[in-house]
């Protein structure tokens, strides 16, 4: 599924251009918006012999608000999963997040088995005008079988693509704060059942 927005952001020239001493041209500034998939399509993907879904919505401790968030912001609100199952069994978890690319939101989902190794690494949504290579295949698929134990530093465990450097960035210190969260929060493997 691919959607494409242009949005319109309303720019007041005159009084824009005053404060700044900037001459704008005339016009609307566009902000471009694909969406690429859902968490719940990356979920029935990724675990395709899942019997059921569960959504669940973790409100994290301060302690692991503040180890989700990126280097200087603030701390990670709550986070989307998605648990999925076959009967009893739990097969894993998808986990929903955004970072910030150059200027926008990527939103992107990691898929994790019960272990915590990384499954899948998907964009959701990309808004930045450069940089959506982050979303090829080759590139996202460098994080598959990582596990907190792994480092997964851009550069040196992940690759860097030119010109979106930004991007690579944020979403690989995005999916290490996420695994490294999941570690630190297994999921039970078997549920209980009366």
């Amino acid at each position: 599924m691919t959607s494409h927005r242009w949005l319109p952001l309303p720019v007041a020239h005159a009084s824009l251009g005053a404060l700044t001493g900037v001459a704008l041209a005339a016009g609307p500034a566009l902000v471009h918006a694909a969406t690429y998939s859902t968490a719940d399509e990356v979920a029935h993907r990724t675990f395709k012999s899942a019997t059921a879904f569960a959504d669940v919505l973790v409100a994290p401790s301060p302690q692991d608000a503040a180890a989700l968030a990126a280097p200087g912001g603030a701390p990670h609100g709550a986070l989307r999963t998605i648990e999925a199952r076959q009967g009893d069994t739990v097969l894993g978890r998808v986990i929903v997040d955004s970072v910030v690319g150059k200027f926008e939101l990527i939103d992107y989902a990691v898929a994790l088995d019960p272990a915590g190794k990384v499954l899948a690494v998907e964009i959701l949504t990309y808004r930045e005008g450069h940089g959506s290579e982050v979303r090829l295949p080759a590139w996202r698929n460098q994080f598959v079988g990582k596990s907190a134990a792994d480092p997964v530093h851009i550069g040196s465990d992940i690759s860097n693509i030119s010109g979106a450097t930004l991007s690579c960035t944020h979403v690989t210190d995005g999916v290490h704060r996420l695994v490294a969260w999941a570690a630190r929060h297994p999921m039970a493997v078997k549920v209980a059942t009366p």
